[in-house]
């Protein structure tokens, strides 16, 4: 399986009041197993929920 290069954008409830935006650069054989791991490193880092952690995109770069 080849791994592509994926960014990853959206926000997280950093406050009860306030998201946070966010970008994270994954490597990753698919978009969906990039998204679990968005899940997973942010909600490991800032104690959160699926539920805090919004997902707006998900892009495949190009490699260069």
């Amino acid at each position: 399986m080849d791994k592509k290069q994926f960014e990853v954008k959206g926000q997280y409830r950093e406050k009860p009041d306030f998201w946070k935006p966010y970008t994270k650069n994954l490597t990753a054989v698919n978009e969906s197993q990039a998204r679990e791991q968005v899940f997973t490193l942010i909600g490991s880092k800032h104690r959160l929920n699926r539920m805090y952690i919004k997902i707006e995109s998900v892009s495949e770069v190009s490699g260069e």
